[in-house]
C-alpha cells in the first residue's frame, strides 16, 4: 500500500507513522506536514530513513492532488487542535480544518483515493457530570468551540461528499489521547513538563470535567482497523472507557511523580469548557474486533511520564513559549 498521512508530524499523526513502519513494512508512508508549531521532524525523526516527508499546506490543491494521485489511501490527520489557540484567533482553525479537508475530499475525489478522516468527540459538545449516556455516532453534533465547530464542519463535509460523489471514506472522532510526542501545550503534558521544570501545575477552574482518555497507540490501532475494514461512509467511535475528572488526572500525574497531589494551582477556568465526554465504541468493538491494549491508565500515563523526562530534547524549546501563551490568556 501506498499511503498518505497529513498531519503525519503532529502527536497523533507521528504515533501513527511510527507504528506503521514498525508494524506494516509492506506500506509506503508519505507525510504531508505544514510543519507549524504542533509538528515537528523532530517527532519523525527515528524513522525519518523509512517516510517520505513532504512539508506542505493541506489547502494547497496541486500539491495534495499531485500526492493523494501517488497514494491507494489518505488517512487525513491534519488539522489546529489546541482549544485555547481557537479561542484567541479561530482563522487558522477554519483554513486548516474546513477548507484543508475540502481540499483533500476534492482531491481524492478527482483520483477515486480511499480516505480515512480522523475528527473528535468534541463535535458532540458535552454531556452532563451526573449521566449515564456516551457519545454514539447517531448523537447530534453540538460543538461548544471554534475548533470543535470547524471539525464538525470537516466530518459534514466528508459525509456530504459521501453521498454526492460516491468517495470512499471513513470518519473516526476519538476521545481525548495521551502519549508520547504530545505538544506540552496539551493537558497532561503540560503538568507533567511544569513538574519537570519546577513549574506549579495548573489546572482549571474546579478540575470536574470528565474526559474520556485513551492512549495514542491504541486510537491509531482502532484507525487501522477502520482504514482496512470497515464501512464505505460509516463513521466510527473510538473510546477506552477512560473517564476520569481533570482533577483525578492532575493528582494521578503528582503521585507518580511522587509530588503531594494537592501540589498545583487553580486557576481561571476555559471559555464554554465542556463538562463531560463519554465514548460508546462498542461498534467499532463489535463489528471490528478493536480493543485497547492500554487498559490500565497509571501505566500508560507512567510510561508517558518517563518519555517526557526523557525526552526534553524535543519538548524543551518549545515550552517557555507554550507557557507564555499561557500566561498572556491568565492560565
Amino acid at each position: 500500500m501506498r499511503l498518505l498521512v497529513t498531519g503525519g508530524a503532529g502527536f497523533i499523526g507521528a504515533n501513527f507513522v511510527h507504528s506503521t513502519v514498525r508494524d506494516r513494512p509492506n506500506v509506503a508512508v508519505t507525510v504531508l506536514d505544514a510543519l507549524t508549531y504542533a509538528g515537528s521532524r523532530e517527532s519523525l525523526a527515528p524513522v525519518a530513513d523509512d517516510v517520505r516527508l513532504v512539508e506542505g499546506d493541506i489547502t494547497d490543491a496541486a500539491l495534495v492532488d499531485t500526492l493523494v494521485a501517488e497514494s491507494d489511501a489518505v488517512v487525513h490527520f491534519a488539522a489546529e487542535t489546541h482549544v485555547d489557540n481557537a479561542l484567541a484567533d479561530p482563522e487558522p482553525f477554519l483554513r486548516s480544518n474546513v477548507i484543508g479537508t475540502f481540499t483533500v475530499l476534492e482531491a481524492v475525489r478527482r483520483n477515486d483515493v480511499r480516505l480515512h478522516h480522523v475528527s473528535t468527540d468534541e463535535v458532540y459538545g458535552d454531556l452532563p457530570l451526573d449521566a449515564k449516556d456516551r457519545f454514539t455516532a447517531e448523537t447530534r453534533y453540538n460543538p461548544s468551540s471554534p475548533y470543535s465547530s470547524t471539525k464538525a464542519a470537516a466530518d459534514l463535509l466528508v459525509r456530504s461528499w459521501v453521498r454526492s460523489y460516491g468517495v470512499r471514506a471513513t470518519i473516526s472522532n476519538c476521545s481525548n489521547n495521551y502519549g508520547p510526542y504530545q505538544h506540552v501545550e496539551k493537558f497532561i503534558p503540560r503538568q507533567i513538563t511544569n513538574v519537570l521544570t519546577g513549574r506549579r501545575p495548573k489546572l482549571y477552574g474546579s478540575g470536574a470535567n470528565v474526559r474520556d482518555w485513551i492512549h495514542v497507540d491504541d486510537h491509531n490501532r482502532a484507525v487501522w482497523r477502520v482504514l482496512t475494514d470497515g464501512g464505505l461512509g460509516r463513521t466510527y467511535l473510538i473510546g477506552a472507557d477512560g473517564e476520569r475528572s481533570n482533577l483525578a488526572v492532575m493528582r494521578a500525574v503528582l503521585r507518580l511523580m511522587d509530588r503531594d497531589p494537592d501540589d498545583f494551582d487553580h486557576v481561571t477556568d476555559r471559555a464554554g469548557h465542556d463538562l463531560r465526554y463519554a465514548i460508546d465504541p462498542s461498534a467499532l468493538r463489535d463489528e471490528l474486533g478493536w480493543a485497547p491494549e492500554h487498559t490500565e491508565f497509571d501505566l500508560g500515563l507512567a510510561a508517558t511520564i518517563a518519555w517526557y523526562r526523557d525526552n526534553e530534547s524535543w519538548w524543551g524549546p518549545m515550552k517557555d513559549t507554550a507557557e507564555a501563551a499561557y500566561q498572556e490568556w491568565g492560565r
